[in-house]
């Protein structure tokens, strides 16, 4: 399977550069997470990826060849707003966008009957798209994106308004998309499933990439910094060790809290402020950040950064 390749494209719509000097691959076989805060510039980069847009700078290139026409007969792009058509039936569509991508009707037939199977959804082959929920939704754009098995695939937000249970089926199937040698570009906000899908990311900020490579080697280079603790008693000590600016506290309750250390605290200045609230601790297991926590830390260093030079008198 081919290579997807930007390279060193630049997008501006006036005087706003969406997206400055930006570089990656998604290889075969592997997932690329595409992350960023909202207006960070993804959109733009999976749009030129799908050929939708064209780059004022730079190329993209899938293979040996740039994008266009040919390779978006090669390609299932899963956007984030819906794309159904609403008063048409969903067995219809389906054969609608097969045969928009050159399959024969015997063909498409069945494997549109496969995949409503398979995803659970063959009961609705009949109904029109305004009789199904968001989700059910979901699940038939989904299989329009990749009836045609494409070798290369762009999913922005796949799971959304899906619950768990559909979610997990959707995450089976493209686990076995991967495995099967697809490239895949997978866009989402929700960090947990980065974590689970992903083998390589590239973070997305004010149009630049400030994270790019192999999630292990990205997570290894943040280092053990964030304990997760399980304990029994008063949680205030948290907000304790937040106010002294010595960790930021990610995900917490009564019972637990993700602590990330901040600067050159030592887990044992934790232990050391909680002891005296809490009666009991379970767990306490310093880790390798989680993927949510390296978003806030590269985002809000990137974001300083520009902020303290947008400052900085200009000298003229």
């Amino acid at each position: 399977m081919p290579i997807l390749s930007i390279e060193g494209v630049t997008k501006r719509y006036g005087d706003f550069t969406a997206v400055n000097d930006v570089s990656f691959t998604a290889q075969p076989g592997r997932i690329l997470g595409l992350l960023g805060p909202n207006g960070a510039g993804k959109t733009t980069a999976i749009r030129m990826a799908a050929y939708i847009t064209i780059p004022d700078e730079g190329q993209v290139m899938f293979g040996d060849a740039k994008v266009g026409p040919a390779s978006q007969e090669r390609m299932g792009y899963l956007p984030e707003e819906r794309g159904l058509y609403k008063k048409m039936k969903v067995g219809e569509q389906l054969m609608y966008f097969a045969e928009l991508k050159g399959m024969d009707r015997k063909v498409a037939r069945e494997k549109i009957k496969y995949w409503l199977e398979r995803v659970g959804a063959l009961d609705w082959v009949s109904k029109k798209t305004n009789e199904l929920s968001k989700g059910m939704q979901q699940k038939i754009q989904f299989v329009a994106t990749i009836l045609h098995e494409p070798e290369l695939l762009i999913l922005d937000e796949p799971f959304s308004g899906l619950d768990p249970i559909n979610a997990e089926l959707l995450q089976d199937v493209i686990m076995e998309l991967k495995d099967g040698g697809r490239t895949i570009l997978f866009a989402s906000h929700r960090m947990e499933q980065v974590e689970q899908l992903c083998d390589d990311i590239c973070l997305i900020s004010r149009g630049e990439i400030v994270v790019n490579g192999a999630l292990n080697e990205v997570k290894r280079r943040y280092g053990k910094n964030t304990i997760l603790m399980d304990f029994e008693g008063d949680p205030a000590f948290l907000d304790t060790l937040e106010a002294s600016g010595a960790a930021r506290i990610g995900t917490r309750s009564t019972r637990h809290a993700e602590i990330n250390l901040l600067n050159g605290t030592r887990p044992k200045a934790v232990l050391e402020v909680a002891m005296p609230h809490v009666q009991d601790i379970t767990r306490f297991e310093l880790v390798e950040p989680p993927m949510r926590e390296i978003f806030v830390r590269a985002v809000t260093e990137q974001q300083g950064h520009i902020d303290e030079a947008d400052a900085a008198p200009s000298i003229a």
